[in-house]
């Protein structure tokens, strides 16, 4: 195994890809450099002396300033380099030439999916109950409760299981050791006995908006949901309404015509201002859910072009190798499902820090450059505004693990888009739908972002993680994608796929990405679940627009 790596040669910072020893000499190129003190994995060094002021460089493009003297094989930390970026501008675009990657083994491949009256095709077949704001969240646990049990969509019930049999041995006066003890058989697989086998699930959006806050914010609120319930992954809904709330249920419906002009799913609304009482709002949105759900199931898996797939691209929990393993195979997938004329959405904006001026270099017009210029400019503004800053989204985790500048995340996150053209950006809650590479402005965090993605039509989401993470969504599967191995084995029951063998030299990006897309269409085609779908992670958090990093 190699015991260092230039990610590219322009930069003069250099990669531990395992932990270096003080004294040890390492080559470089056709440079040896000695190491002046321990150095973890995932780490950086300077390949040459740093004066203060100096640029520090990785994946081609500054990621940080020196704030002092930093020696060739010293190692780079908060304390000695700051977050440094480069400009960027839409009137400095350069000539962008792409060369697709082979697709010749993927040009005739199929995944069976649900097919939509608007042509959209779904990788799931959800049903969802949505409040129009907070007040309602009661009533749609309500709702949750009547159906979940019942309809066979329990998800998991070994802790349940659990509880039981603690509280069986307590009644039979059991020793503390004794009820410590126990272990119980694994739950059986989730869906084994659903009443509706061709509903892949009731999924319940509950959530902490609709009303208070700014009519903008009701606004955002109803372009996304009309986001899900237009979801390919979705044959209907059921929507709750309190009835004086900010968010009213004609926005939604403006909303979802704006994204399907010829709407037919069902779509059942209920303003519980209008019931004589809560049971009477309860029994009929449960039975018409009900009726609902039986037409639902009427719909069958059909070959699908691969053409059809939309694929959102997450990381969190990044770390040192998240750039150099994880994100590089997936950018590698998202190439090759542009090139059959699918969909990619790269989010996430305060990690495209640095690489900004890249990314325009892509955008296939000038009006595409100018969008994402003017969004990400605004972003960044809104944050200072209230004295926060990009410089700020790496998390604890993040710098411990090797990422000690936004530049440096943001740098290797935005691999996991591919180096394919972009061919639109999108404001949040707006849905991608040209075919190609879209940016969707949202924030860092993990469920903000997936959750935007599947509002903006995702049927598929891939979450790069180097620390590991639970992240679903609840209705578009999301596969776990492991930087370093040892995350993969530590925790088998949060990782799909495993990249770690690009770092011990084992295999290539290529080689990965075409396993990677291989699982994805299994996945699409309902073959396999996901662990977060096995685990009933079903996370939905709407981005208050604001300042979220």
């Amino acid at each position: 195994m190699t015991p260092v790596l230039l990610i590219d040669p322009r930069d003069n910072l250099v990669v531990a890809l395992r932990d270096l020893r003080a004294g040890e000499v390492v080559q470089v190129g056709e440079i040896k450099i000695e190491i002046k003190e321990a150095i973890a994995a995932k780490h950086k060094f300077p390949l040459r002396d740093l004066a203060p002021d100096d640029r520090a460089t990785m994946y081609g493009v500054t990621v940080g300033v020196a704030r002092e003297p930093i020696s060739a094989g010293a190692l780079t930390h908060m304390g000695n380099l700051d977050h440094e970026a480069d400009t960027f501008s839409d009137a400095d675009r350069t000539v962008f030439d792409w060369t697709s990657p082979n697709i010749s083994a993927w040009q005739n491949r199929t995944f069976d999916g649900y097919h939509r009256a608007n042509g959209q095709v779904g990788t799931a077949n959800h049903w969802v109950v949505i409040p129009m704001v907070f007040c309602e969240n009661r009533n749609v646990n309500a709702i949750r409760s009547a159906f979940e049990r019942t309809l066979g969509y329990g998800k998991t019930n070994h802790y349940e299981r659990l509880a039981e049999s603690l509280a069986a041995k307590s009644r039979e006066n059991a020793t503390d050791e004794e009820l410590k003890s126990i272990e119980l058989e694994a739950s059986p697989l989730p869906g084994a006995d659903r009443l509706f086998p061709n509903i892949d699930g009731v999924q319940f959006l509950t959530h902490s908006l609709g009303c208070g806050g700014t009519r903008d914010d009701a606004e955002a609120l109803c372009g996304l949901l009309a986001g899900y319930i237009t979801h390919p992954n979705v044959a209907g809904a059921t929507v709750l309404s309190l009835g004086c709330e900010h968010a009213q249920l004609e926005i939604l419906e403006s909303e979802i015509r704006k994204r399907d002009h010829e709407f037919s799913k069902p779509l059942l609304t209920f303003k519980q201002q209008a019931f004589p009482d809560e049971r009477s709002l309860l029994e009929t949105a449960i039975k018409e859910t009900f009726v609902g759900l039986r037409e639902a199931n009427q719909a069958q898996r059909q070959p699908a072009s691969l053409s059809k797939l939309c694929l959102g691209v997450e990381c969190g929990g990044s770390d040192g190798f998240s750039g150099i393993s994880a994100n590089p195979s997936l950018g590698a997938v998202s190439d090759r499902l542009v090139a059959l004329g699918g969909r990619v959405i790269l989010s996430e904006f305060p990690e495209l820090c640095g690489v900004e001026q890249e990314l325009v270099n892509r955008c296939v017009t000038d009006a595409v450059a100018r969008r994402f210029v003017e969004l990400t400019s605004l972003y960044a503004d809104r944050a200072r505004a209230v004295g926060s800053d990009f410089s700020q989204n790496p998390s604890p985790g993040n710098i411990k693990d090797g990422l000690i500048t936004d530049a440096i995340k943001s740098a290797g996150a935005a691999k996991k888009g591919g180096t394919s053209p972009i061919v639109d950006a999108l404001d949040y809650p707006e849905t991608a739908t040209e075919p190609g590479l879209t940016l969707l402005c949202t924030p860092g965090g993990d469920v903000e972002s997936t959750t935007a993605m599947a509002g903006a039509h995702a049927n598929l989401i891939v979450f790069t993680t180097g620390l590991g993470t639970p992240t679903g969504n609840p209705i578009c599967p999301v596969l776990k994608v492991s930087s370093n191995t040892e995350l993969a084995e530590r925790l088998p029951d949060l990782i799909d796929f495993d990249t770690g063998s690009i770092i011990r030299g084992e295999s290539s990006v290529e080689e990965l990405a075409e396993a990677m897309l291989e699982r994805l269409v299994r996945i699409a085609s309902g073959q396999e679940m996901t662990k977060a779908q096995l685990l009933g992670q079903n996370d939905f958090q709407p981005w208050k627009r604001g300042v979220s990093l």
